[in-house]
């Protein structure tokens, strides 16, 4: 193979799911509807959590930034890879495949530390419902989600500029759809053994570590719920914790396959896949499993309609 040196490789290709042509237009359509269900669903949430100043307690705030976070990592991916299903192979430039790395990177990183967050304080507000105003305060709230994404940005920057600091090899094309780190790396004519150790190490603390508190706080609120005096109270939080583990488990388990090995043995058709879970299918159910089927969320939802109404009406 001959070998290229970083600085003239100007682009990339993203093969995306070009091996299976027939499929492409059928793809395009299923993507691009979760695509807009993904906008709006979140949408709604954040201008309803705006709005409605009831909901400004750190359970919704965190919920408002899981969604701002949800938005910004699905337009990332998404718009670049409806745009290589349509044309089957499609051109990235080194700039642009640097920056998307760089933003699924940092949207990545912040969605594990801040569903982590909204773990702990699901775990106070259950397990210690009397001294949670002091647990959860303002100032605590405000730390969480500052540490959530200045360490996003922090992982962003470290593995983003490590993995383009190498010396890439031709062909230039990226069989993926987006310039993930495990998707780029196989390109690098290097020896990248420094940086495996550095993803292996930064993947449990990063996506194992929160993953294992997540489960921890699940459990002590699993135990609160049973001693729950009502049957239906009990049947409701078992239901609203069950979905919260499946979006949560779906998200981190799928991650930590493709970046605990960024060059493991699964096959590149295997690992779109597992990148279609955490970058397509979480940012499409948090809104339904958080937030939709919240009762103040709905009634909040409600009050703002009529509010329009009334307002269009006088």
């Amino acid at each position: 193979m001959k070998r290229q040196n970083q600085s003239s490789v100007v682009e990339f290709i993203l093969l995306g799911f070009s091996h299976f042509p027939e499929l492409q237009e059928q793809l395009f359509g299923v993507f691009l509807i979760i695509y807009l269900v993904t906008l709006i669903g979140n949408a709604i949430i954040i201008v309803i959590i705006s709005l409605e100043e009831s909901l400004h307690v750190p359970m919704y705030l965190f919920l408002f930034n899981l969604s701002l976070v949800d938005v910004s990592f699905s337009a990332v991916v998404m718009p670049e890879m409806l745009v290589v299903l349509s044309t089957e192979k499609t051109a990235i430039s080194f700039v642009s495949c640097f920056a998307q790395m760089y933003f699924i990177l940092f949207f990545g990183g912040t969605e594990c530390f801040l569903l982590g967050a909204m773990a702990y304080d699901r775990f106070a507000a259950i397990c210690h419902p009397l001294s949670y105003p002091m647990v959860m305060n303002k100032r605590v709230f405000v730390k969480l989600v500052m540490f959530s994404w200045i360490s996003g940005i922090m992982v962003a920057t470290l593995q983003a500029t490590w993995v383009f600091s190498f010396p890439f090899c031709g062909p230039s094309e990226i069989n993926h759809i987006s310039c993930e780190t495990p998707a780029v790396l196989e390109l690098v004519c290097a020896d990248t053994f420094l940086f495996e150790i550095y993803a292996f190490t930064g993947t449990i603390l990063i996506i194992l570590v929160p993953f294992l508190l997540i489960l921890l706080s699940y459990i002590r609120i699993l135990f609160a719920i049973l001693k729950m005096p009502s049957t239906t109270g009990r049947q409701k939080a078992f239901s609203t914790c069950a979905s919260h583990l499946t979006s949560v488990t779906l998200f981190y388990g799928t991650a930590s396959m493709t970046y605990l090995q960024p060059k493991s043995g699964y096959s590149p058709e295997t690992k779109k896949l597992m990148s279609l879970s955490y970058s397509l299918l979480t940012p499409l159910l948090n809104p339904l499993i958080y937030s939709l089927r919240n009762s103040e969320m709905k009634r909040a939802l409600m009050k703002i309609w009529r509010r329009k109404v009334n307002l269009h009406t006088f």
